[in-house]
């Protein structure tokens, strides 16, 4: 892969998964594609430093736990347009509407939150909520700090798994056309088993399970959607990002 793909890539990447404003990507190549997922974490750095920044400044100020952790977690929504939230709340919303395929994806397709939707917001995002508030009750504001932003970076290798070349596209036209079957199976494995190396550092058995936790349930999340709607989709990959958030900041709590 050259420097310039390599760049658009990472352009492409952060113009996805951030607020930030970057030059946009005019064509996106199939080698553009897939680099663009591939450095997913590296892209929301900006976005880890700033939740590991809000958790070390309310630890320093002792502002309750839960109230930082909630302000943390609107930082995130905020920087990310709230784009995962809402593939989560649609994938809610689609599993739960009807066993018909084009029904589901109809319904996904609508934007409207429906009670699934709602509820699975609440429940991930208080799962969130208090992990990180027992993180930072526990641990020091530079350890919470580290692992809180460490963790916001490693969820977004769930896109290794979303887009993995086993998960077709489950419409043929929109975001799965171009980015999904991108990733090769080995390298999502080889990916993260990196993390699970990395997390080790953490805590020597908490993080590499933490890290392996995510991974399973965010490839189940992934067969699942396959099943049902034939394939994933934008909203599948925003999904696995949420419950993959969710899984490390819970394993890694007070670790």
């Amino acid at each position: 892969m050259s420097v310039a793909v390599v760049g658009r890539s990472l352009r492409l990447s952060i113009g996805m998964l951030t607020a930030l404003r970057v030059p946009a990507v005019l064509k996106v190549s199939p080698a553009v594609a897939t680099g663009a997922m591939l450095l997913a974490p590296l892209a929301v750095l900006p976005l880890g430093a700033l939740v590991g920044l809000v958790v070390w400044a309310g630890g320093r100020l002792d502002l309750p736990a839960l109230a930082l952790a909630f302000a943390a977690l609107a930082v995130l929504a905020v920087g990310s347009r709230a784009l995962h939230l809402d593939g989560l709340s649609d994938v809610a919303d689609g599993l739960t509407s009807s066993y018909d395929r084009e029904r589901s994806l109809a319904v996904m397709k609508s934007g409207t939150a429906g009670p699934a939707g709602v509820a699975a917001l609440v429940l991930v995002l208080g799962a969130q909520a208090a992990a990180l508030a027992s993180s930072v009750s526990s641990g020091g504001e530079v350890r919470s700090a580290v692992v809180a932003g460490s963790a916001v970076c490693a969820s977004r290798a769930a896109l290794w798994i979303t887009a993995c070349t086993l998960a077709p596209p489950a419409r043929p036209d929109g975001l799965g056309v171009t980015f999904t079957r991108r990733v090769p199976v080995v390298v999502t494995v080889v990916g993260w088993a990196g993390l699970a190396a990395l997390a080790a550092l953490v805590d020597p058995v908490r993080g590499p399970v933490s890290v392996a936790a995510a991974a399973l349930v965010v490839a189940a999340l992934t067969a699942h959607a396959v099943r049902r709607f034939g394939g994933v989709t934008g909203d599948v990959f925003g999904a696995g990002i949420e419950l993959a958030l969710a899984v490390l900041l819970v394993g890694l709590a007070g670790a």
